[in-house]
């Protein structure tokens, strides 16, 4: 695609052909549950490189119960003791499933070797192994696809800065995202040797231009989409049933019941209109909060607290038997 920096893709137009991709992963996951086929999709890549916004982007209209998102905390000190691949095994599509993978395996190659949170042999053996065990998931029929999210420095780095002071993702930003600035070229070596022992034939790594979030996300999407041989499933046709004729039923009184407070409606009668949230990573122009250096800011969050509101006296019928003695 070359090193040449190209515009931001108009929203509208992203909006749009997101809405047609998303559903045809609908139609894509309808197949896979019909056909009981499996699929994996790895999502790798530098921190901030818009691994999340995709999956996101890709869950929005799927069926939690067919698509699920696998996103692994540190392993514990058992899983510690086991073979590196088993704690991962475990989450393996079914028939009919499909597996997100937010960071996978990889980690050993990407910032368990970095960090030094793997010893040199692990490293080593991970290497000679992961080939293997990917040949094996796919000898068993599942489709594994690996995407690596690309991003330079220098945007990186925007988006670490903006992440600083936008409450909404404060919470993505962790001492070792940090450190992975200072280690840049860290980082880079062990993707290429990464890259070395793992992007084969009949199981290439698919590389995602990320300057551009929104490209990035279409891009992934129709390659995932592209590489899937899925099929329009032709669905039963569904009518409505008639409403059967009352028996009788009544309603609970409204006033022995807990309704929430109805803030919306508090809302209604203002002329305050709340500000709409823009997400600075996706804009070309970041203006950081006035704060020294390293310092950062405490978010301004509006909190919108309900007035507490009293349970209505409970009715004879209501209130719990004594106990008997």
């Amino acid at each position: 695609m070359g090193s040449k920096k190209r515009p931001r893709l108009d929203n509208e137009l992203y909006e749009a052909e997101l809405t047609k991709l998303q559903a045809e992963l609908v139609e894509m996951q309808e197949w896979m549950r019909t056909t009981g086929q499996r699929l994996v999709v790895i999502f790798e890549g530098r921190d901030a490189a818009g691994k999340g916004g995709a999956i996101k982007r890709i869950m929005e209209y799927l069926n939690p119960r067919v698509a699920r998102i696998v996103a692994l905390p540190a392993p514990t000190e058992r899983e510690r003791t086991q073979w590196y691949f088993q704690r991962y095994i475990e989450h393996l599509p079914a028939a009919g499933e499909i597996r997100l993978l937010d960071r996978s395996w990889y980690n050993r190659a990407g910032v368990e070797r970095v960090m030094g949170y793997c010893t040199a042999a692990e490293y080593q053996r991970f290497l000679r192994q992961c080939p293997i065990f990917e040949q094996m998931v796919m000898e068993d029929g599942i489709m594994l696809r690996k995407y690596w999210f690309s991003v330079s420095g220098k945007e990186q780095e925007r988006r670490f800065r903006s992440r600083l002071t936008d409450p909404m993702r404060r919470w993505k930003l962790s001492p070792t995202d940090l450190e992975s600035l200072t280690r840049w070229e860290d980082y880079s070596r062990a993707k290429d040797e990464m890259f070395v022992h793992t992007d084969l034939p009949g199981n290439h790594w698919r590389v995602v231009e990320a300057e551009d979030k929104k490209r990035a996300r279409l891009n992934m999407i129709a390659d995932l989409l592209a590489s899937v041989p899925y099929e329009k499933v032709q669905r039963p046709d569904l009518t409505m049933p008639k409403r059967p004729a009352s028996t009788g039923y009544r309603r609970t009184e409204r006033d022995l019941q807990q309704y929430v407070y109805d803030f919306a409606a508090t809302l209604e009668g203002s002329t305050e209109r709340p500000e709409k949230y823009v997400d600075p990573e996706e804009t070309d122009v970041f203006v950081p909060h006035e704060t020294a250096p390293g310092v950062v800011p405490k978010a301004t969050v509006r909190r919108t607290r309900a007035p507490r509101v009293r349970r209505p006296a409970a009715t004879p019928s209501e209130e719990e038997p004594l106990p008997e003695p």
